[in-house]
């Protein structure tokens, strides 16, 4: 066969399986389907159907259907992360500067400490540092992959639950948000590179001149050619960004925070980031899980997810319960809160891609950082159902439903 077949084949793979795990496993309540295709990305990888079936993995993941399936996958993410620029509205945080502030401060510092502190006792053994990263690279960037929440994903669970509307929820995307920026601010810094200090400043004050005169056109502009000039103007980003030092992912999330939401239609926008989600996102799923490695072995590999994955997990809701004592919310809000910013998948994983893309961590690194990802976010819907059941019932906590109040700025 030739490459176009081999090509087709692997989209069939890609779209089928977890579609039909999905859909017969009937897994919606606990790990929706973007969550099955993440985790079908890693059971595809190499590191376990290529290891039990070589011939099949060596058959249709040739070279050069790898390179094509790794465009698409890198085109995808770009548009992905760029939607979750253009969705960011730093207005309302600031609207409500004092909670959104304190909250998400608390839920980003205390995982990112416990993280970096698991990171801190695993770089003790060789296997995690890359061969192009420092050491607190590596326990900078774990810490931060433990503090991580998906904010386009967490919309999803959002609309899923009902919540979306709702004054909590709202709030809770407003703390995710402004993580959001610092979560790019920290990736920034780790990859500032000494030896491309000028050209990186360079890419600075010209993106900031650029901005400017990206927003000041796009106001000028009928709707359909703001899509055309948001488009060139990320893929500009991106080249620049990368060219200068810096991952294209964060020329990519650049791009999009500096628009203003109001230049596109949100409904239309969701729409987009739903169909990125469906037709081209799953490339990047299983290219992800192509570069998934066991190459420290299997069980140093889990155990260290494990530990990530407390961090994470005690991190967030540790500092989350802190905000909530600190603002006197009612009794169990915080628990909802928590949990909901706990969601990691995707952007926790394009966090990870980048640090694997400039050799900061290993792959039995990345590998252990997806594990963790994967199983945090299938651990939110489930428990945050419970939880919201628990705030609604007649004899709940702070019944009836005063979890779901507006809180003052």
């Amino acid at each position: 066969m030739n490459a176009t077949e081999l090509f087709l084949i692997a989209m069939v793979i890609i779209f089928t399986i977890p579609w039909m795990v999905w859909r017969i496993g009937r897994t919606d309540a606990w790990a929706p389907l973007v969550v099955v295709q993440i985790v079908a990305g890693v059971l595809l990888g190499p590191g376990l159907m290529g290891a039990v079936f070589p011939a099949y993995y060596a058959t249709v993941f040739t070279p050069s259907v790898i390179g094509a399936l790794n465009g698409i996958a890198w085109w995808a993410v770009m548009l992905f992360v760029w939607v979750a620029g253009v969705e960011l509205d730093l207005k309302e945080a600031w609207r409500h500067r004092t909670d959104t502030a304190t909250t998400a401060g608390l839920a980003l510092i205390v995982p990112m400490a416990l993280g970096a502190g698991a990171a801190l006792f695993l770089t003790q053994w060789p296997g995690w540092l890359g061969s192009g990263g420092l050491r607190w690279q590596v326990i900078l960037g774990m810490g931060m992959a433990c503090a991580v929440t998906a904010l386009p994903i967490l919309v999803l669970f959002l609309e899923k639950l009902n919540m979306l509307r709702l004054p909590l929820g709202q709030r809770v995307l407003r703390y995710a948000s402004l993580d959001d920026v610092a979560i790019w601010g920290v990736l920034a810094l780790i990859l500032l590179d000494w030896e491309r200090v000028g050209r990186q400043a360079l890419f600075l004050v010209g993106f900031v001149i650029a901005s400017l005169a990206v927003r000041a056109l796009m106001r000028r502009l009928e709707a359909g050619d703001r899509w055309y000039v948001g488009l060139i103007w990320l893929a500009l980003c991106g080249f620049t960004a990368d060219w200068s030092g810096l991952h294209f992912m964060v020329g990519a999330f650049l791009s999009g925070a500096v628009l203003e939401p109001g230049s596109f239609d949100r409904r239309r926008l969701e729409s987009f980031r739903d169909t990125i989600l469906m037709t081209i996102m799953p490339v990047f799923f299983l290219s992800t899980g192509l570069r998934t490695e066991w190459g420290m072995g299997g069980l140093a590999v889990f155990g260290a997810a494990a530990l990530l994955l407390v961090a994470a997990v005690a991190g967030k809701l540790a500092g989350v319960h802190l905000a909530g004592r600190i603002l006197n919310w009612p009794k169990g809000e915080a628990g909802v809160v928590g949990w909901l910013l706990q969601t990691k998948a995707l952007i926790m994983i394009i966090f990870a891609n980048v640090l694997l893309d400039k050799a900061i961590i290993t792959h039995s690194a990345f590998t252990a950082l997806l594990l963790m990802a994967v199983a945090s976010t299938m651990l939110t819907i489930p428990v945050v159902t419970r939880k919201l059941a628990a705030l609604a019932a007649p004899d709940g906590p702070n019944a009836p439903a005063r979890g779901l109040e507006e809180r003052p700025s």
